[in-house]
């Protein structure tokens, strides 16, 4: 940001003060027992004292909300990126991943009272968060299949958003606009975000269609075609016109404009999150806090991204390369599946790591909508506290696999098998695919 810097701190009033009072106490308390950050329990503390109090941490300042079922976490890392200007007062974001209010509140605090604040969103929620803090820009992903045990069916979350995008005030709060950047590849996305006033429509590409078969307007069939369009074959529901899209590592303007997108991160479907960020950025033009941010600005900061919350990062571990890699849903794996076949070694050893908590979801079922046939040939490692019912799957696909329960010892077996295929040098490395609670698992150990 340019410009004198804003105020560190503003008087609030007496309810939500002693809302951030409690939640910063109790913040520092979990810290204090190794309890963790706390920003969840801190957070849930604060709106037990004030409900409101997400709305008052978010007024006068410029939000994005980026949502949808995969590359959130990514996608908001990325936004931040593209929006933090060298040298100004950081971006303030839920960093941690907690996506909920009470996430949401422990981001806001201790922050400036203005500035810019990007949120990563669970799809459940996107409604509240729309209500309580006025969004410049809501960036919509994807909607699938997640969690069963928790968020509703894709079709319920649809009605859900299409009801909330619909009540957005086509002039805005306090004068300014919210302006949704969505997914034109995805049916649901189209049929939840065309309520909305003002929507760039963006061409990313869409991998998985499972969950967007039917129409949402009339029940019939959505047919996709080879180049990415698709339309209902019964009423007028179809792929709308596009603001944007992406031929492969170019991002074209409706207007004949071209950004060539080459990014630190891997994998298309991290070219397709970029994207979305690229056409989102510029938004922000003409707020009262954030300073113009171009396409061209905004894919030369993501050239510099090489990772975000440990996802595509790479350690070591006994002189091998350890890639890790997060998927938690069939959509995720799929496309995971893609990137290790765009930017990995063929013969490189993987390493499956399933649990099923609270933050995975405990219905395992979705793994027999995961192509894991695509592995057929490689050295595959089975971990986890759902290993079990990963190694069944992967009997189902004809995956050679060996199962080991330990995270660390399966990780190790995985590096032994790449040593067999390169006794003389250590290049090929060990893909790492797990689902949340899992890649945390094996990050804190590694």
């Amino acid at each position: 940001m340019t410009g004198p810097h804003p105020p560190a701190t503003r008087r609030l009033p007496f309810r939500p003060s002693v809302a951030v009072k409690v939640a910063s106490g109790i913040n520092r308390l979990s810290r204090l027992l190794g309890r963790g950050s706390g920003t969840v329990i801190g957070g849930r503390a604060g709106l037990a004292v004030d409900p409101m109090l997400l709305a008052v941490l978010a007024k006068d300042r410029d939000v994005a909300l980026v949502s949808g079922t995969n590359g959130k976490t990514t996608t908001t890392g990325m936004l931040v990126a593209a929006l933090s200007e060298p040298d100004s007062v950081g971006v303030a974001t839920n960093i941690t991943g907690a996506n909920m209010p009470a996430g949401h509140v422990a981001a806001l605090i201790g922050t400036r009272p203005v500035g810019t604040v990007v949120l990563e969103v669970d799809e459940a929620y996107l409604g509240r968060l729309i209500e309580d803090t006025h969004p410049q820009v809501v960036v919509l992903l994807n909607l699938s299949r997640d969690q069963l045990d928790r968020i509703s069916e894709v079709r319920m979350l649809v009605d859900r958003w299409r009801s909330a995008l619909g009540r957005l005030d086509p002039v805005g709060h306090g004068g300014s606009r919210t302006v949704v950047v969505a997914n034109a590849d995805d049916p649901m996305v189209v049929w939840a975000a065309s309520t909305a006033p003002e929507v760039r429509w963006v061409g990313v590409g869409q991998v998985w269609h499972d969950d967007a078969v039917g129409c949402p307007a009339c029940g019939a069939r959505i047919v996709f075609e080879a180049s990415g369009s698709w339309n209902c074959d019964h009423c007028g529901f179809g792929r709308p016109e596009r603001f944007a899209w992406l031929e492969g590592d170019v991002l074209v303007l409706a207007d004949g404009r071209r950004f060539p997108v080459v990014i630190g991160l891997p994998g298309q479907f991290n070219r397709a999150n970029a994207a979305m960020v690229a056409v989102a950025a510029p938004e922000f033009a003409g707020t009262h806090c954030q300073p113009p941010v171009s396409i061209t600005t905004a894919v030369e900061r993501l050239s510099k991204l090489h990772e975000v919350a440990g996802r595509f990062s790479t350690v070591q571990r006994k002189g091998r390369d350890i890639r890790l890699l997060l998927a938690k849903n069939p959509a995720g794996w799929t496309a995971i599946f893609d990137l290790l076949g765009e930017s990995g070694d063929p013969t490189s050893p993987v390493v499956l790591s399933i649990n099923a908590r609270v933050a995975d979801g405990f219905d395992t079922s979705w793994l027999w909508d995961v192509p894991f046939e695509r592995l057929i040939g490689r050295a595959v490692v089975a971990t986890g506290e759902r290993c079990r019912d990963l190694a069944v799957r992967l009997r189902y696909a004809e995956v050679d696999h060996r199962v080991v329960p330990d995270v660390l010892e399966a990780v190790d077996m995985a590096i032994g098998n790449a040593g067999r295929l390169s006794v003389a040098s250590a290049s090929i490395p060990v893909e790492f695919l797990g689902n949340y609670t899992a890649f945390a698992q094996l990050r804190s150990r590694l």
